[in-house]
């Protein structure tokens, strides 16, 4: 039976897989009917939380881009590219790295993406070299936002354990950003020099490779409101969950606990911004941002479901199974949640599904931090958003997905990206917990 239940999970993530987007979380939903109605499993719990943390977070967001922030935040972006523009395979993670760690969603990538692709091509600079890190730093950043659905879950499992929200980033943000900047070195050795690539050479004779230049983005007048009144947001919940945390301890016994306090700011910025630079509030649910975060809800919703729903079933067999093996090899956590990622397309699903099972049979606090950077391994399959607007994006052919589907230039420095950011969280959460 138990294979039988694998099977249907497994069949349910490839059916969703094969839909794209929100089908991942309506393939989900059908694998919980079979699950449960069918073979008569008990219902897992659902991702009540982590879908919340995403709406109001999304929200927040969605409001600051209809007010221009998010053009305001790409036009300095642009500045930075254009300003060191042979060092773009570097400074391209950076800006997506702090645009993921600022806003707690990748998505935030797809709007600086073309200006990456546009440098590289002006400096003669293979774009799939900065596309291919941007595209992963905007992924791995999850793992270290303050405010990000897969950071604010995981840091909650982990106060039991003595690790609260503040190590959890201590650690977090460091290992990850400098894991980046590893991805970066090899992603600039990857590939033939531009000027020696034949695609790009026929597409070039052919005329398809287009220079657009500088782009002219027009900054709306509350604009830098909206970026200031969002960062105040992040700044409160760093302050609060501070304040509340048991190692600093100035507030006891809060009344607000520290998901609903997030959820409260969120949505306070959210109205800020609308207030504060007149927006029409109807206007917020048609942003693309607003979108793209409803659309990863119910992706969290039916695939972090499915996995619990597996998962409590068959938590003392999962705990016979890999208990003894976790506890001698743990890095083998972060080669499982690397694999788990990759096929449920969500870092807050794929926390959600397989962290609290991975506490529960024994594996320590330290495996577990150091491993979460592996829960974005999105980038393997070459069908995530990100991913297939770079691809888009660049008219040179760099960019480009091979024949066998996983030959395509974001593959090895993510997975050099992942392994350092494991190896340097082991580290230095060595020294924190």
């Amino acid at each position: 039976m138990i294979i039988l239940e694998i099977a249907i999970v497994l069949g349910a993530i490839y059916l969703g897989a094969r839909m794209g987007s929100m089908g991942v979380g309506f393939a989900g939903g059908v694998g919980v009917l079979i699950l449960t109605a069918g073979l008569g499993l008990k219902p897992g719990n659902i991702p009540i939380d982590v879908i919340l943390i995403i709406m109001s977070v999304i929200t927040a967001i969605a409001a600051m881009q209809v007010s221009g922030g998010m053009d305001y935040l790409v036009s300095l972006a642009e500045k930075l590219l254009r300003k060191h523009p042979k060092q773009i395979t570097f400074l391209a993670p950076v800006v997506t790295y702090f645009m993921t760690l600022f806003a707690g969603t990748g998505h935030t990538a797809f709007s600086t993406l073309p200006v990456i692709a546009e440098v590289a091509k002006e400096q003669g600079i293979r774009p799939s070299r900065p596309l291919s890190i941007a595209v992963v730093a905007s992924q791995v950043a999850i793992t270290a936002s303050p405010i990000s659905a897969a950071v604010v879950f995981f840091s909650g499992i982990l106060d039991p354990f003595g690790v609260d929200y503040l190590v959890l980033l201590a650690v977090c943000i460091p290992s990850t950003f400098l894991a980046c900047m590893v991805g970066a070195v090899v992603a600039n050795l990857m590939g033939k020099e531009l000027a020696d690539d034949p695609i790009y050479q026929d597409r070039l004779a052919k005329g398809l490779v287009k220079k657009r230049g500088t782009t002219q983005i027009t900054i709306k007048p509350g604009a830098k409101r909206s970026v200031m009144i969002f960062l105040m947001a992040i700044a409160a919940v760093m302050v609060y969950a501070t304040a509340i945390s048991d190692k600093v301890g100035l507030i006891v016994n809060p009344v607000l606990p520290r998901d609903a306090a997030i959820m409260v700011l969120m949505l306070t910025a959210a109205a800020a911004i609308t207030i504060f630079c007149k927006l029409d509030a109807s206007e917020i649910s048609n942003a693309g941002t607003f979108k793209s975060g409803m659309s990863a809800c119910v992706c969290v919703l039916g695939v972090a479901w499915l996995g619990d729903t597996f998962v409590s079933n068959h938590i003392n067999e999962i705990k016979d199974l890999a208990g003894n093996l976790l506890q001698s090899q743990p890095w083998l956590l972060s080669v499982t949640l690397f694999f788990a990622s990759m096929l449920l397309y969500s870092q807050g699903a794929t926390t959600k599904a397989l962290m609290p099972a991975a506490l529960a049979i024994g594996v320590s606090p330290l495996t577990a931090v150091a491993s979460f950077a592996a829960v974005s391994a999105l980038f393997v399959l070459p069908t995530y958003p990100t991913l297939l607007a770079a691809v888009e994006m660049d008219d040179t052919g760099s960019t480009r997905i091979g024949k066998a589907v996983f030959n395509h230039p974001f593959l090895i420095p993510g997975v050099v990206t992942i392994a350092t950011s494991v190896a340097l969280a082991f580290l230095f959460g060595g020294m924190m917990l």
